[in-house]
């Protein structure tokens, strides 16, 4: 997901909420922790080091508020990505599916974390290339997580005794694969060869103003 500088929200505060709940109920591996303090530092680190937020006038978002087909987009992600992996996690907490919801919390826990991380990423304080780097940060880790659920998925079979059992499966699976293909167009289709040269671009362009 990425989109215009925007504050933190609702949204963003669900996000970490719900991460925080996935870690306190022991469903993240202590990586995936690391992971999330690690880019809070290195973020601050690239700020500071190799992208200082340069005067507002110089730095304008890459992409607009009103754009249609981004927000259309972001909202398909956030179906796919975030309220059915939710969703999923509930039930199998129910059905006491503890594999298939020990596989599929990682996904959620890294991609609810770099939601709230854009959020204060795309904020004034900190410069379009950061902007840039938390949503390829987190996306690359990401695919790592939703290739082990994938795995998982398909390696179970003691749900097709049952109706119940064997449609959570195909949910399951059906889930795991829609995710590794929107994060893989994500990442490959529109973070890298669109979104991050328009950055990128924007970024030297105003450097280079205010150098002058």
């Amino acid at each position: 997901m990425a989109g215009g500088r925007s504050l933190i929200t609702f949204r963003h505060l669900f996000a970490a909420t719900t991460a925080a709940l996935l870690a306190a109920n022991g469903m993240v591996a202590v990586e995936d922790i690391a992971f999330v303090v690690f880019s809070w530092i290195y973020m601050y680190f690239l700020s500071k080091v190799a992208f200082p937020r340069l005067s507002p006038s110089a730095e304008s978002p890459v992409f607009g508020r009103n754009n249609k087909v981004l927000g259309i987009y972001v909202v398909f992600a956030a179906l796919i990505g975030l309220f059915l992996p939710i969703a999923f996690i509930v039930e199998g907490i129910f059905d006491n599916d503890k594999e298939g919801v020990t596989a599929a919390a990682p996904h959620l826990f890294l991609l609810c974390s770099q939601v709230f991380m854009e959020g204060v990423a795309f904020s004034d304080k900190f410069s379009l290339p950061i902007s840039v780097f938390v949503p390829v940060f987190y996306n690359s880790r990401r695919i790592f997580t939703i290739v082990d659920w994938m795995r998982a998925e398909i390696s179970k079979v003691d749900e097709l005794q049952s109706r119940s059992g064997s449609r959570r499966l195909y949910v399951g699976r059906g889930l795991a694969v829609a995710n590794m293909a929107l994060w893989c167009f994500n990442l490959f289709g529109f973070l890298l060869p669109v979104y991050l040269p328009k950055a990128f671009k924007r970024y030297y362009s105003g450097y280079y103003k205010v150098k002058d």
